[in-house]
Order: C-alpha cells, then structure tokens, then sequence
C-alpha cells in the first residue's frame, strides 16, 4: 500500500522541497552519520594502526586522499536513489548480463547473493574483536560468552527497524569514539611517544619511499567506504526520504530543480561524514606511528588495542587504560550496530528481487528485518566459535569485499552513462571524480588480494 510515509515508495503526497540554507541543509543529514559509524571499525583500528606503527609519518597523505577519492562512487549510488527512487537491488536488476533462475534474475544479484555467504566471517571476526576487547577489561569472563551478550544486545537495537533510532544511535557512537580519538591523540602527547607538528607535515609532503609502496598500498584499500558502505548509503538515502521528498519522476523544470536540491543535500552529507572518519582513520595512523614505528614492536590483530592501552597506562594510570579499552570497544561496536542495521536491509531487499517476500510491503519487509536482526548475530557467533581467529575472518570478509567491489564499480558507472539521467547530468569533475574512484578502488583492490593469496 502507498502511504506518505513509506520511504521506498515515491508519491506525491511525500514530496518536500529541498531546503536552500546552508544550516536547513544540516538539519536533514543523516545517512553519512550511519555510514562513519560502520566505515570507523576494526580497519582503522587494527589496520591503520599497524600501517602507521610500519610506515612512519611519511604516508599520512595516502589515508587522506584514500578517504577522499572514494566518495565519488559512493555519492553515485546516492544520487541514483533520488533519481530513480530504486533500492540498490533494482536497480542492479536493471543491468546488463545474463540472467537465471526462474524469475531470471540478473547474474549480478546471483553472484552478489553468493559472496555474501561468506560475509559471515568478516562479522564474526568482528564481534570477536568487541569480546576480545571486553575480555581484556574483565578477564574473568571467556570471550565466547562475550561475544554472545554482545550479539543479543546488537540484536536487540536493530530489530525493531526504525531509521530515527539507528541514525540517533550512530550519532551517539560516533560523537563518543571521534572524541575518543581526539583525547587519544592529546594524551599521547604528554608520554615519551610524543609527535611534533613537523612529524605531521612530513606526512603530508607527499613523499612515497619505495620501502612503503607496500604499506601504502594497503593502506589505501583498507581505509575510507568499502563495498558494504557504499551500497547501504542507497538505502539509509532513501529511509531519510531523499528520494520521498523529490516525488516520482516528471519531465518538469520543477521535479529536476528538487532533486538537484536533494542531491546537494545528500553531497553535503557524505563530504561531512568523510570528514569524520578520515580525522578519526588519520588520528589512529598517527597512534601506529607516535607509539610503535620507532621501536618496531608490532603487535598483530586485536593485541594492538592491548598493547596501546598499556602505553596510556605507564603515564596516566591505569585509569586510562579502561579509557582507551573502552574507547575501542566503542568503534568496534558502532562498526557492527551500523552493519548488522545495513544488512537486514540489503537482505531483505536481496530476498524481494529473488522473489521470497514482497520487499515493497512494508509489513514483510518489516517482518524481515526484523527476523534477521537476530539470525545473522547468530551466524557471526557460530562462525567465531567454529573458526577462533577473528583476525583472519575479518582478512577473508576483506578479499570476498573485492570481488563484490568489481560489481559496485560496474554498477556504478552503469548508473551513470547507461541508465537514463533526467535531466540530473553530473559535471565533467564529477565525471572525471568518479573514474579516478573506480580505477583506483580496482587496481588497489587487485593487488591487495593478490599480495594475500
């Protein structure tokens, strides 16, 4: 049924014009909010880190034009949901290719349908990063009964479905880990692994040596949007009702002008989470190079977060290393609150387009996510219990995340010169902005995978 309210469903009762101030624009961003809450993970914290504690303060500049140049696939499938008004599934439904199954579905959903079953993994080596976490502050509780409690409680967030309450939540988790990483870089300050400000400009003279090329690789293609984020920024979009708010498509200078208004809307959210997370993806690099870089003591996986927690504790206490453990726990958890509350979405959508439930009634699609709210935690529990090596998982989630990154970038410029545009054509630097995303998302992709086999 077509209501006013539901956000997947364009009517012109639900039309709003967008606003044209720059503090009206604030007032309806979200989606980006959700988006750094996931983006801020085990990458950063573990990846980054050790990137930083490897290279030096050389590489700084690589985090940041990494964080940067991705955006522009990301805003692609954002203003595909205004445009069109279709989930990421219909939309990629609309491409070409050959198409199976009884309802002859695209090959991209198949192909997409089964990489996600090893998705599992990645998860469950993250929840197994927030027991592990846990486990360190009160070693008297095993991490498998950790990571059950914390599954349950994930679960009990996302089920009910809302949209206000995830955005409200990322924004409370994201507030709480950037000030954590902010406080974590003042406080390294008053300790022996002090850095200067010339430490930070060196870093930004865009200097590569060819001992880091490696590192820099690396770095490159575990920080910023990945795959996952890119293709749920589509339907946080559409549930903060962009697409709602511009109404189905009319051939009118009217329509066009809302939903160029939409799409800056949209642009303004997705630069402001960039920001957010590329400060909080450069604090924990400068972490990795201020703590362990000189010393060249590098501890792998999650002994990371230990290992810094006790360098808080020679100067200020062990006050602070709960400090820094709670810090942690935090940006581990908002990675999984954000991405189990993205996946009951593209699961469900997934499920509508192979014909098993009806995405567009609400009632089952509200029945759906709320079901897999609570089955995937379950998966990632079994997978960490039958595996035991989060960080490995989380490895493996990584690479599977490439091979469904090649149909993002094909879907992304699909959406652009091959589906129809209304009227809403992009500009040349958007263009060439796009491009230079798609290649390099590729070619790092491609090497990353190919280092670890």
């Amino acid at each position: 049924m077509i209501t006013k309210s539901d956000p997947y469903i364009r009517s012109a009762e639900g039309v709003k014009p967008a606003p044209a101030t720059f503090f009206g624009k604030l007032k309806y961003l979200g989606p980006g909010f959700i988006l750094s809450a996931s983006v801020v993970g085990s990458g950063e914290l573990i990846s980054t880190t050790t990137l930083g504690a490897k290279a030096g303060f050389t590489t700084l500049w690589v985090i940041l034009v990494s964080c940067a140049v991705k955006v522009a696939i990301q805003l692609e499938f954002g203003k595909q949901a205004i445009r069109t008004g279709e989930t990421v599934f219909t939309s990629l439904n609309r491409i070409g290719g050959p198409r199976f199954g009884r309802k002859r579905i695209n090959w991209s959903l198949w192909t997409w349908f089964f990489l996600w079953l090893f998705k599992p993994l990645q998860l469950g080596g993250i929840i197994g990063g927030v027991a592990i976490t846990l486990n360190m502050a009160f070693p008297s509780i095993s991490i498998n009964i950790f990571a059950i409690i914390v599954g349950i409680i994930v679960a009990a967030l996302v089920f009910k479905g809302y949209y206000s309450f995830i955005e409200k939540m990322s924004v409370v988790l994201m507030l709480v880990f950037t000030l954590f990483t902010i406080v974590a870089v003042f406080m390294i300050q008053y300790t022996p692994s002090a850095f200067s400000f010339a430490d930070v400009l060196e870093g930004l003279r865009f200097k590569l040596p060819a001992a880091s090329v490696g590192f820099a690789i690396a770095a490159f293609g575990l920080t910023g949007v990945g795959g996952d984020e890119i293709v749920a920024y589509n339907y946080w979009c559409l549930e903060k009702g962009y697409a709602r708010f511009t109404g189905p498509h009319e051939n009118t200078d009217e329509w066009r002008e809302r939903a160029k208004g939409w799409i800056k809307v949209m642009n303004l959210d997705a630069i402001f989470s960039m920001v957010v997370y590329t400060l909080v993806t450069a604090a924990f690099y400068l972490l990795g190079a201020a703590v362990l870089y000189k010393s060249g003591d590098i501890p792998r996986g999650f002994a990371m977060i230990e290992t810094l927690s006790k360098m808080y504790t020679g100067a200020y206490g062990e006050w602070a290393k709960s400090f820094f453990l709670f810090g942690s726990f935090i940006v581990l958890f908002s990675t999984l609150f954000s991405a189990l509350a993205a996946r009951t979405r593209i699961f469900s959508d997934l499920f509508g387009q192979l014909g098993w439930i009806d995405f567009f009634n609400r009632e089952q699609r509200r029945k759906t996510i709320a079901i897999l709210a609570w089955v995937f935690p379950v998966l990632w529990i079994i997978a960490l219990a039958w595996i035991k090596l989060p960080v490995l998982m989380v490895t493996i989630g990584g690479i599977v995340t490439f091979f469904m990154l090649l149909i993002i970038v094909y879907a992304g410029l699909h959406f652009r010169y091959r589906q129809q545009q209304f009227g809403l054509e992009s500009s040349r630097f958007y263009d060439i902005a796009l491009w230079v995303s798609c290649v390099s998302v590729f070619v790092v992709g491609f090497y990353g995978v190919v280092s670890l086999l």
